[in-house]
């Protein structure tokens, strides 16, 4: 069995464009189209895959787009199992204005589950004979999907012994984290819908997310900040980072990247800070790629040396 194992309930095939200027009524003419497999766990497998981690995708398709989406991950050699549905994978369409550096993102529902295919996930996953060291859990639900699916999922893994990590947001959030994991990361208004405060200064994040700790929802929570950074907060520490300086093409994946950095780092038994920083490189050279390609293992690399010989950077407290 793959040491970490990524669950998406809610895949996508992420198509992304680009045009001068986006206009109302009229056929605005945009460049060729590219298409990359998508949805949080999905996307979060084909960074653990280019950095060399031992993880495999699992997740629910159907439909003409399900067989493209398969299609796209054997083109990238990511290991998976697809679980099928009998409705179609959705699509999802992001367009870059070129006259303006802005980025459009059209995000649709997904299809509507039956209980027997949300659950077929929970029985593929309960019926390992080794489980994964860890499993994350990341993406939206889909219509159908029961917003305590993630806690399901969550609760039986951990009687296992396994790590779980949770990347979601809204109620599935709030729900998944009642089951209790060992990683989290929300970004700053998924803690606001969390704590049901405004949060607007940094020691305020830092009173949210280590409240979550406290109440023992996770061991770790990171909170990505976008261009102000990120910070990881545990039971007894706090590490601070700003944005890592780069021109920034996309932001799509970046979250995901995040997420996959950190664990492929964590489970080489690298020290919180060090997987802090290959999660922050990772997420930075996201961003140097245009629509959904995601990060490139040697700007990940070169990111991270600079991170570490930047003695000032990290800040733990």
């Amino acid at each position: 069995m793959a040491e970490i194992l990524t669950v998406t309930l809610n895949p996508a095939v992420d198509v992304a464009t680009s045009v001068e200027l986006l206009e109302p009524t009229r056929k605005l003419r945009c460049a060729a189209a590219r298409r990359d497999p998508g949805g949080g766990g999905i996307n979060v497998a084909r960074v653990l895959q280019r950095l060399g981690g031992d993880c495999l995708a699992v997740y629910l398709a159907g439909g003409v787009t399900g067989h493209v989406l398969q299609d796209l991950l054997a083109a990238e050699q990511a290991a998976s199992v697809c679980l099928g549905i009998g409705a179609e994978t959705r699509e999802n369409f992001s367009v870059f204005e070129t006259s303006t550096g802005r980025e459009y993102r059209f995000v649709l529902p997904g299809p509507t589950l039956t209980a027997r295919e949300w659950q077929s996930c929970t029985d593929y996953i309960d019926a390992l004979a080794s489980p994964p060291c860890y499993l994350v859990l990341s993406g939206s639900l889909p219509p159908g999907a029961p917003v305590d699916a993630y806690a399901c999922i969550a609760r039986s893994a951990r009687g296992r012994g396994v790590r779980v990590v949770l990347d979601t947001s809204g109620p599935a959030l709030a729900t998944a984290l009642q089951a209790g994991v060992f990683l989290v990361k929300p970004s700053l208004n998924e803690l606001r819908g969390l704590s049901g405060k405004a949060l607007v200064e940094e020691r305020e994040w830092c009173k949210a997310a280590r409240r979550i700790v406290q109440d023992g929802q996770a061991s770790i929570v990171a909170l990505t900040l976008g261009d102000r950074g990120a910070l990881v907060v545990t039971g007894d520490r706090t590490l601070r980072a700003p944005a890592f300086p780069v021109q920034v093409s996309s932001s799509i994946g970046a979250g995901d990247s995040f997420v996959a950095a950190m664990v492929w780092a964590l489970n080489r038994d690298c020290s919180l800070e060090n997987a802090f920083r290959y999660a922050l490189a990772a997420a930075s050279a996201t961003l140097l790629v245009a629509g959904t390609g995601l990060c490139k293992q040697a700007d990940v690399e070169r990111f991270y040396r600079a991170l570490v010989d930047s003695q000032s950077f990290l800040i733990s407290g």
